[in-house]
């Protein structure tokens, strides 16, 4: 048999266990009981007893021996129990898990131990049956069970509630998976969608840590809807149709969701086209999206904000651009002692050129591209940078100067230069090229044909004509600022309107307020 409480113990019943306890006891008293038999019957009666199976010490009335009840006292035992008092229920339930039948009159280290154990599990891990109290202390534990009851609503309601502004205050990383620990603020969503010469692109995203997010949804097409521009200076019918296609699919996203804030914007397709204007006034009337047409400088700006947090501490010189599908921007950056919250603050110069993948392959062919028809590209987008007034940027070999190209072009030779099996932003967004690796990806596409490109899990046919153009523009601005190094930005403007729409609310510091922080009335 095993006891509930105390584990396994040898079976003995209720007045052998009571002999075992009382044994020295009974040995030092048993002069003085006239040699009565332990093992005597006890009497069916309820005459109070040290243990069941011995016979019933007299038991003192108010004038008796004072100097035993203190001993009984000091044993643990609170008197023996009067006749006909009430059995405890915690009592009959212990004596009916061990299988003994125990009566009124057990032993005080039995009740002693039993207060002992009070409350813990038993064998099996459940804990053990609490005492049913009865009368007054039946109604006091009712009214006291009521009081609990109303507690722990109450606690629980403060819990759910702290719960909730946590959920809605915290903040993680601008990552595409959610880092663990980390709390969201599902009620404060942005949107950022940009509708460039060759791609629609949307982001929605929950402010995370400081100057970061973390993306929710995102969308992303070639549409190519600056195709034929260069040639008529009007959208074609075709390429309205494809970004209409493609802006529907944003509008829904964006209805799925509670946005607190949105910024859409048209880039250099939608700036050229005559008929511009007139192709947003379609995109509200079918999609319900009001697209705002933003000018070069603001486009600039956008492309640094998006990549500030890939500019480390130890730089203090960047050339940043950004390589569109009808224009491309460059921003020189140059950062002092005391750098600001935003890095764009930091821009000293800045140009867009009127040329960018779509439009120079359209000039040049991107189909097949000869190494005498790579060059001339080259040296076209040398002479729109012949006009750019810039002071020339010192190189030091301290290492705080570099090239950070945010666009499909560069994040294409990263992808080539890693020889992914298919194209992985994490493992792009962020990388490092040297000169040296950077010259020996354009070699390599230069040497492949057309099906060899688009047969690239990295390019794709979509790109494969582009490619080339792009590498074109990237190699004269390496002629014009060259650099032992040059980082890989997988982002753009996208980002640049998600920070500065997110630090223009103050969401981030309104969220380390929130996380511990006390605000000062």
């Amino acid at each position: 048999m095993e006891d509930p409480e105390g584990g396994a113990k040898p079976q003995f019943d209720g007045a052998s266990a009571a002999r075992r306890k009382d044994g020295k006891k009974s040995r030092r008293r048993k002069g003085k009981r006239g040699g009565q038999s332990r093992n005597a019957a006890h009497p069916a009666s309820h005459e109070p007893s040290g243990g069941a199976g011995q016979p019933a010490r007299p038991m003192e009335d108010a004038g008796g021996n004072p100097a035993r009840k203190r001993k009984r006292r000091r044993r643990g035992g609170h008197g023996a129990v009067q006749d006909g008092s009430p059995l405890p229920q915690a009592m009959e339930q212990t004596a009916a898990a061990g299988n003994a039948v125990r009566s009124d009159s057990d032993s005080a280290p039995s009740r002693r131990n039993r207060r002992k154990h009070r409350g813990k599990r038993g064998l099996q891990g459940r804990p053990l049956t609490p005492a049913k109290p009865s009368g007054a202390q039946q109604q006091e534990s009712a009214e006291e069970t009521v009081l609990r009851a109303e507690l722990r609503e109450t606690l629980n309601g403060t819990n759910a509630n702290r719960r909730g502004r946590q959920e809605s205050h915290s903040h993680s990383g601008h990552q595409g998976d959610r880092q663990g620990g980390e709390h969201v603020w599902p009620e404060e969503l942005y949107a950022a969608l940009d509708l460039g010469t060759n791609n629609c692109r949307l982001l929605i995203a929950q402010p995370t840590r400081p100057g970061q997010f973390r993306v929710v949804d995102a969308f992303s097409r070639i549409v190519r809807l600056g195709e034929g521009l260069a040639a008529s200076g009007r959208l074609s019918d075709e390429a309205m149709e494809r970004a209409i296609e493609a802006l529907r699919i944003c509008a829904s996203k964006l209805r799925n969701r509670e946005i607190r804030r949105m910024r859409l914007i048209a880039t250099e397709a939608c700036r050229q086209a005559v008929n511009g204007e007139e192709f947003l006034s379609r995109v509200v009337a079918e999609t319900g999206l009001a697209l705002e047409i933003i000018d070069r400088e603001t486009e600039a700006r956008l492309a640094v904000s998006g990549c500030s947090s890939l500019v480390g501490r130890e730089t203090r010189s960047v050339v940043l651009f950004d390589i569109g599908g009808g224009s491309s921007e460059i921003a020189v950056i140059r950062i002092g002692d005391n750098r600001f919250s935003r890095l764009a603050n930091h821009i000293t110069h800045w140009t867009s050129l009127p040329v960018g993948v779509v439009t120079l392959s359209e000039r040049h062919g991107g189909h097949d591209v000869t190494p005498e028809a790579f060059e001339g590209m080259v040296r076209e987008v040398e002479g729109m940078l012949g006009s750019f007034d810039c002071p020339e940027i010192e190189v030091a070999q301290t290492g705080d100067f570099h090239l950070i190209g945010t666009s499909g072009t560069v994040t294409t030779l990263a992808g080539v230069h890693l020889d992914l099996p298919r194209y992985d932003r994490r493992k792009v967004d962020g990388i490092w090229l040297s000169d040296d690796e950077v010259s020996a990806m354009q070699a390599k596409l230069l040497s492949w044909d057309f099906a060899s490109r688009a047969a690239n899990p990295c390019i794709g046919p979509d790109r494969a004509d582009l490619v080339l153009a792009g590498c074109a523009i990237l190699e004269a601005i390496r002629r014009r600022w060259p650099s032992p190094r040059m980082r890989v930005a997988d982002r753009g403007l996208r980002e640049g309107l998600l920070t500065d729409m997110m630090a223009d609310d103050g969401v981030w510091r309104r969220n380390r307020n929130r996380r511990g922080q006390r605000v000062r009335s």
